[in-house]
């Protein structure tokens, strides 16, 4: 159980409504949005308007959807198939996608990274960007914009990492690594905060992503662990920075998962067999 913030020998299961730290019972504020910590209580929270909440609270997740959409419309044939069925001849998604002998032979590591902005077909992007904009409106306002693209792309990277260590012989691409590291953020950052709806609700969409994964053929499991994985711990990691009252901590620990994602995807590939 975690411990006040203020009185480490206090266990304590409630977190301040505002920056998520631990309190006990003596630093506990009661507001009208909910328990405060002593520093968060002497704050005004900013009233929000509908319109002001739609303008800005979901940019970043916004913003990575149209990215999305974008380099689908950029791969070619493909991108308007129901099938998955792909053209050799769409450089872009060929250049772009995972595929493990292209890490172990050619070294083409960008593929890490470019191959969570590309999707196989309309059904694929369509399910992808629905869960990526409900995950987005829950978690986007709760850390910010910063932290959200962070979480994102340790999720990418952990994904890979998964994808190389599980799949290595499977040509992957999709966002649902990252998707599942927002994911595994929501359910940490709702848990910590105590907020038990929300985290039963996510698990639930959790669960019944992994069944859907396990039970459907061209689904990367080690995609969807890893990503799950990868955002949790990153979450995690800026929470521990709050309680130290040093985000910069968070932030290079941050930094420290992804690096040791791409090592672990390029060690993964270095050490399987091409097929």
């Amino acid at each position: 159980m975690a411990t006040c913030y203020r009185h480490p020998n206090r266990e304590t299961a409630v977190s301040c409504s505002n920056c998520g730290r631990p309190i006990c019972p003596d630093c506990m504020t009661t507001t009208a949005v909910g328990m405060r910590c002593p520093e968060c209580a002497g704050q005004r929270t900013k009233v929000r308007t509908m319109r002001t909440i739609s303008a800005h609270a979901y940019r970043a997740t916004q913003v990575l959807i149209i990215i999305n959409v974008i380099v689908f419309l950029t791969e070619g044939s493909s991108a308007f198939t129901l099938t998955g069925a792909v053209n050799p001849n769409d450089t872009v998604f060929y250049h772009g996608l995972l595929y493990g002998p292209f890490i172990k032979i050619t070294h083409d590591y960008w593929r890490l990274v470019t191959s969570g902005f590309l999707h196989v077909d309309i059904l694929h992007i369509a399910s992808n960007m629905y869960v990526l904009y409900w995950v987005g409106r829950l978690l986007e306002p709760a850390i910010g914009w910063r932290r959200f693209i962070a979480i994102y792309l340790i999720g990418m990277l952990a994904g890979s990492f998964g994808v190389l260590l599980v799949s290595f012989n499977s040509p992957t691409a999709g966002a649902s690594g990252a998707i599942f590291g927002l994911m595994g953020a929501a359910f940490t950052e709702a848990h910590q905060r105590g907020a038990d709806q929300v985290r039963n609700q996510l698990v639930i969409l959790i669960v019944l992503n992994l069944v859907i994964t396990v039970s459907l053929p061209g689904i990367s499991l080690g995609a969807h662990v890893g990503g799950l994985i990868g955002g949790g711990l990153a979450t995690l990691a800026f929470r521990q920075g709050d309680r130290l009252r040093s985000p910069a901590i968070g932030w290079a620990a941050c930094i420290a998962l992804g690096a040791v994602a791409v090592a672990g995807a390029i060690l993964a590939a270095n050490g399987a067999s091409v097929m």
